[in-house]
């Protein structure tokens, strides 16, 4: 893997945290470059919205460090970053566009540009007839949609979103999913938190895992799918078959002449289709399964959790 040159917008060195003497954090580190999507994914309750929080300056760390765009999180952040809490937080009795401008101007836009641009924003996503209903009346999904254009109206260079994908259906992910490829085809960072692998896997760069409040991973997706198990169908009548693939395999399950296989740690599909060839077994079909991010979350944590 290259190594990323682009500059630092978010670096956590060692942090910590405690809540009534529970960590919630600990010793977590990593840094976020500009221009890239990160996921921060682990289970409910691992301390990712604890670190979001810390990186932010929304809380302090017990101890270690947060710089944000090279100092600590402060007022020179300020109108650099968008934030989507877990908690959603739009007031439900005023407008959709008023929602989107209130956030804006907090971030430092003047009310008349920051009104222009929710309505520019709103009708970009598909929202614009929607403007001016009041937010307690949207679907969950639309409401969704109109927080996180509130998060990025003041066109932040850095953006967090905290579980963006909560309690949507398929249909409004999908829309959620497209607004962050967009975002970040404008060249702006992005870290989102989820416990959803199938999210992580569409969108990221990069991936940080957490578990128990410890960082148990922390690269590329690719590097993060090696540590999935690698799993083969092979249909095949040859009565030899089983003796062939046994070596190989971690765990065979046949059914019929069908063999679902999940090799050992140091074999490879190749090593399967080099032995078969070698005992002239007749193969009907041979597929190697695409790994799954989801897998090898699964193991991953599994191993952080006895480390």
């Amino acid at each position: 893997m290259l190594e990323n040159s682009n500059p630092l917008v978010l670096d956590v060195n060692d942090v910590r945290k405690s809540f009534a003497g529970k960590q919630a954090v600990r010793g977590v580190s990593f840094q976020v470059r500009s221009g890239e999507i990160v996921g921060f994914l682990g289970p409910n309750g691992a301390g990712k919205t604890t670190t979001l929080r810390m990186a932010l300056g929304l809380i302090a760390p017990d101890s270690g460090t947060v710089k944000l765009f090279g100092q600590a999180p402060g007022p020179s952040a300020f109108g650099r970053v968008g934030f989507l809490p877990e908690e959603r937080g739009l007031y439900a009795k005023i407008s959709a566009r008023d929602g989107i401008a209130h956030i804006a101007c907090l971030n430092g836009m003047k009310r008349k540009d920051a009104l222009k641009r929710a309505d520019d924003m709103l009708e970009r996503y598909g929202l614009g007839d929607v403007a001016r209903k009041k937010i307690k009346t949207l679907s969950k999904g639309m409401a969704q949609k109109v927080q996180l254009i509130a998060a990025i109206a003041h066109d932040p260079e850095f953006l967090i979103l905290d579980e963006p994908f909560s309690g949507l259906d398929p249909v409004n992910q999908k829309l959620l999913e497209d607004m962050v490829r967009e975002i970040a085809g404008r060249g702006r960072t992005i870290v989102f938190s989820t416990h959803v692998m199938e999210h992580a896997e569409r969108l990221c760069d990069k991936i940080v895992l957490l578990s128990q409040g410890q960082k148990i991973f922390d690269g590329d997706l690719k590097q993060a799918l090696s540590y999935a198990p690698r799993r083969l169908e092979i249909e095949t009548p040859d009565p030899k078959a089983e003796a062939v693939f046994t070596p190989l395999a971690q765990q065979i399950t046949r059914n019929g002449d069908t063999y679902n296989i999940v090799l050992k740690p140091d074999k490879e599909a190749q090593h399967v289709l080099a032995e078969s060839m070698k005992a002239t077994l007749s193969l009907i079909r041979f597929e190697p399964e695409k790994p799954s991010l989801h897998e090898a979350f699964v193991t991953l944590v599994a191993n952080g959790d006895k480390s």
